[in-house]
């Protein structure tokens, strides 16, 4: 599907993979650009569409769905999609750049599935459950049920983890920002 490699990032909500990819994307020293992902949930905060997602109607999904137009996709709570759209990795591999996918455990064992060794699998852990619960709701961004919600997928996430070719513990950002960079240095040179 593309000539680039990809980097496929996944981990918990709140386990600070989008802060370690965003410090990862700042610094500019990786040949990589992020693919942003499509959802049907509303935007939150100061989100913007084609930036932080493409947002679609749930019917606009289903038809991109019925279209062949994901990588892969997944309702990852009822009635809530998040996919990879097919023309986001053309666009940055025409642009000549490795692709970094911040996408759902379960999408991301089957895009490393498709693309085997153009992929590189890394998962993000938080230190603990308890500590995962505190970031989200220091978050402030969804509601109690919403975080309970996250929660207690996160147990799923972690064992689903366990496939990924790599797992790195976000206890100190700054420790989980550098390994991760290391990984990807590593992979990318290979």
């Amino acid at each position: 599907m593309t000539s680039g490699k990809v980097i496929i990032i996944s981990a918990p909500s709140g386990s600070g993979k989008s802060t370690i990819i965003n410090s990862l994307m700042n610094k500019g020293s990786l040949n990589m650009q992020f693919s942003v992902s499509a959802t049907n949930r509303a935007p939150r905060g100061a989100e913007q569409n084609g930036k932080d997602y493409h947002f679609l109607t749930t019917d606009e999904f289903r038809q991109a769905i019925a279209n062949d137009a994901f990588l892969e996709y997944e309702e990852v709570y009822p009635g809530r999609y998040y996919g990879t759209l097919k023309s986001e990795i053309q666009r940055i591999a025409e642009a000549g750049s490795n692709v970094v996918l911040d996408i759902d455990v379960n999408g991301g064992i089957r895009v490393k599935r498709q693309l085997g060794e153009q992929a590189l699998a890394l998962f993000i852990e938080p230190p603990s459950i308890e500590e995962l619960k505190r970031r989200l709701s220091n978050r402030a961004t969804d509601s109690a049920e919403s975080i309970e919600q996250r929660v207690s997928r996160a147990a799923y996430e972690l064992e689903q983890g366990q496939q990924y070719d790599v797992r790195i513990i976000n206890d100190d950002l700054e420790t989980a920002v550098k390994a991760t960079g290391d990984v990807i240095a590593r992979f990318l040179d290979k």
